[in-house]
């Protein structure tokens, strides 16, 4: 029983995190308008923990391998407290920025650390689904946690919205405090085991796909809430009804995707990007109405619900005897490749439009079901856990 306590408080801990880094998207034109920036450079609110993410996540991990998880994990937590506290009280944008650093390295490190404990904590044949409870913190996110904090945004300032965050993220240090187990390392990560992984095809297929799907989404998505204002033309109110329906859709899309992506990789994984390339080439026809924008909402919510679930399989099927540094590759090519979507998508917001942006990003993604299928025009396999 206290290993499920366990599982649910790093539950809790990725949704605080998932939902403090993807918050700005709800908030963006607020959170740009207070501080006289472009929607393209309030994207820069996304690309910096995704970027920060991606260095400290092979970083942190490695540096402190011989140090206690669980220590690790509310330290982790405390940084993420602070960096809350400091984007509601930050006077001037580059010090917002300055807390998404730091949100930055908390996503690298908790990812990396946490995503591989589920073994640790519960009995083995329970493992598997007590890591799809972890990763169901990431659609949960989206469905409580954006539009939550637009709500409060809209209801008390976005400021108040990141105040609330931080409330939250101190309550699960105190969950991880009283129910977490000592966790001494073990499997020590070095840069080595990493190095190796390289060398896998199967590694470099799993790198591949994660980069253009999360390319594809986050160029687009980041800049969901400003077309859904001006091209839609929903108020904030619709526009946080939206985002929920979105998020629900991704819950769902998390457990089909995680059910299915064990036995068929290729297929889940390239049916999850198909679908937001037709979601993302459609929305600037059909998403100038509401009706058609919502229906195509729902569907890249479930096609994204199944990414990272997926993409955490395919490293963790490349590599089964070093799930700790699974998590970390997956963790920086995930976050690396969000920070880059977000600002490429920034820059064609500026300098194109809206409806363009979601243009590219779809043909971005029909790449992933090419590499998909490649991978099964190869007649590929995955190694053998030993």
């Amino acid at each position: 029983m206290i290993g499920w306590l366990a599982v649910s408080a790093i539950t809790l801990g990725i949704f605080s995190i998932v939902t403090t880094e993807i918050l700005p998207i709800g908030l963006l034109t607020t959170i740009g308008s207070s501080f006289a920036v472009s929607d393209g450079m309030a994207g820069l609110m996304m690309t910096m923990p995704g970027l920060l993410a991606a260095i400290s996540a092979p970083v942190v991990t490695v540096a402190t391998a011989h140090i206690d998880r669980r220590l690790m994990l509310c330290v982790f937590m405390l940084l993420l407290a602070m960096a809350n506290f400091l984007a509601a009280a930050a006077p001037d944008y580059w010090l917002l920025l300055v807390s998404r650093v730091m949100v930055g390295i908390v996503i690298g490190g908790f990812w990396s650390i946490g995503t591989g404990l589920a073994e640790r904590l519960v009995p083995a044949a329970s493992a598997g689904r007590a890591t799809s409870v972890i990763f169901s913190a990431v659609p949960l996110g989206s469905v409580l946690g954006v539009p939550a904090g637009t709500f409060i945004g809209d209801l008390a300032g976005w400021r108040t919205a990141f105040v609330v965050m931080g409330a939250l993220t101190v309550g699960v240090l105190a969950m991880l405090l009283l129910v977490m187990p000592p966790l001494p390392p073990d499997r020590t990560t070095r840069l080595g085991v990493l190095r190796s992984m390289f060398k896998g095809v199967n590694t470099r297929f799993a790198l591949l796909l994660t980069f253009v799907a999360v390319l594809a989404h986050f160029g687009t998505y980041t800049y969901i809430t400003p077309f859904l204002e001006h091209v839609t033309g929903a108020g904030p109110q619709l526009i946080t009804v939206f985002l929920l329906v979105y998020g629900a859709a991704g819950i769902v899309g998390n457990f089909l995707g995680g059910a299915a992506v064990t036995r068929y990789p290729r297929t889940t994984f390239g049916l999850a990007a198909g679908m937001i390339a037709t979601a993302t080439l459609l929305l600037p026809v059909l998403g100038r109405w509401q009706i058609g924008a919502l229906a195509l909402l729902i569907v890249w919510g479930v096609a994204y619900g199944a990414v990272p679930v997926s993409s955490q399989t395919w490293f963790a099927k490349a590599t089964p005897d070093a799930p700790e540094a699974a998590s970390v590759l997956f963790t920086a090519s995930f976050q690396a490749t969000l920070s880059l979507g977000a600002v490429a998508g920034g820059v064609i917001v500026d300098r194109t439009s809206l409806s363009t942006v979601m243009t590219l990003g779809g043909l971005v993604a029909v790449l992933t079901v090419v590499a998909a299928w490649a991978h099964f025009a190869r007649r590929l396999t995955w190694p053998d856990h030993t």
